[in-house]
């Protein structure tokens, strides 16, 4: 991806608006629409002792951005492997072991109305709910402090929300239950373990997402430059 589209998603992404500048003249527009990604890691192989911003080379800008980062690795699973396999041969012509999987499909149609009616609604956050919210932010916050880590960011919490509300849709639900912010946690809980577990310690450290270097990183990285500055003066 280049810078310039780049620079463009920052803005998107982070204030559902797009600046545009023709002949002098520049306009704002709104952009309130969802963006789903897919990345491919580098030399086409995912290297489980990098991190993901080191995998795919997103700037920690925009990687931040996104509510939910999963990691899909290719692993050997008997029951994943032959639902790829029916699903691939059943784009060339019927199958028997994948007939009863059809038949639990949506039609597109009816799927694009399902969601068209979804986005209308406008879900309020329930007392029980927002207690919830701030309490397992709390929470989330204080997993790291022992480790000199920041396990969550007001980003994070934003993102909880917006799942949160995403859940009530989902129900055609005018109110957000605590069973929506439950389920918003649990998704949330596993993205961050997948994308933003330092690599090195095995701990969840969101500084491998907001600025692409983990807090034992930089502690190396301190520990050495001291060690340089001192050889210096010496």
């Amino acid at each position: 991806m280049d810078e310039d589209t780049r620079v463009i998603l920052h803005e998107a992404m982070e204030q559902q608006t797009i600046s545009i500048a023709k002949a002098g003249i520049i306009c704002q527009l709104n952009t309130r629409t969802a963006i789903l990604a897919a990345a491919n890691p580098i030399h086409s192989k995912y290297d489980i002792n990098l991190s993901v911003v080191e995998n795919i080379r997103l700037p920690p800008t925009l990687l931040s951005r996104f509510d939910l980062i999963y990691l899909m690795l290719d692993r050997h699973n008997d029951a994943y492997d032959r639902r790829l396999a029916n699903h691939i041969v059943s784009l060339y012509g019927r199958f028997e072991d994948i007939k009863e999987e059809h038949n639990k499909t949506l039609p597109k149609e009816i799927l694009a109305a399902y969601i068209s009616q979804a986005r209308k609604i406008d879900p309020i956050i329930q007392e029980d709910a927002l207690k919830l919210l701030v309490s397992s932010y709390v929470s989330m916050r204080g997993s790291g402090s022992s480790k000199k880590t920041i396990s969550a960011t007001p980003r994070q919490l934003e993102s909880i929300i917006r799942l949160s509300e995403a859940m009530a849709r989902l129900r055609f639900s005018t109110e957000v239950e605590v069973s929506d912010v439950e389920e918003a946690l649990r998704l949330m809980k596993v993205a961050t373990q997948q994308a933003a577990t330092d690599p090195v310690t095995g701990l969840i450290d969101m500084d491998l997402i907001t600025t692409g270097m983990t807090t034992s990183s930089r502690t190396k990285l301190n520990t050495l430059t001291d060690l340089i500055k001192n050889l210096l003066v010496i």
